[in-house]
């Protein structure tokens, strides 16, 4: 695999400042999903009882019509991922 170094560099260090690998939100304040709900906010938590009490309020300001698509698009997607033999498929 061919990466530049600062790309490894950069990796990196960033899972050591904070844990993961993902790159840091482009906002200041949040991270969102393609829907607009709230993931997670910049800083990590500093307590496990803060990271439920977040998740918790992200989990409520999920619409209903959202987690009934889901659920309904479930199936499908099952479907989808058995003819892929667990691989890569496209969900639309």
């Amino acid at each position: 695999m061919k990466l530049p170094y600062t790309t490894v560099r950069n990796t990196i260090r960033r899972y050591r400042e904070t844990g993961n690998y993902n790159d840091r939100p482009r906002s200041e304040q949040v991270e969102t999903m393609e829907n607009g709900h709230l993931i997670r906010s910049i800083y990590p938590h500093q307590s496990i009882e803060a990271l439920k009490k977040s998740l918790i309020k992200a989990w409520n300001a999920i619409p209903q019509e959202v987690i009934d698509r889901a659920v309904d698009d479930f199936p499908k997607r099952l479907k989808k991922c058995i003819d892929a033999q667990g691989g890569h498929f496209e969900s639309k």
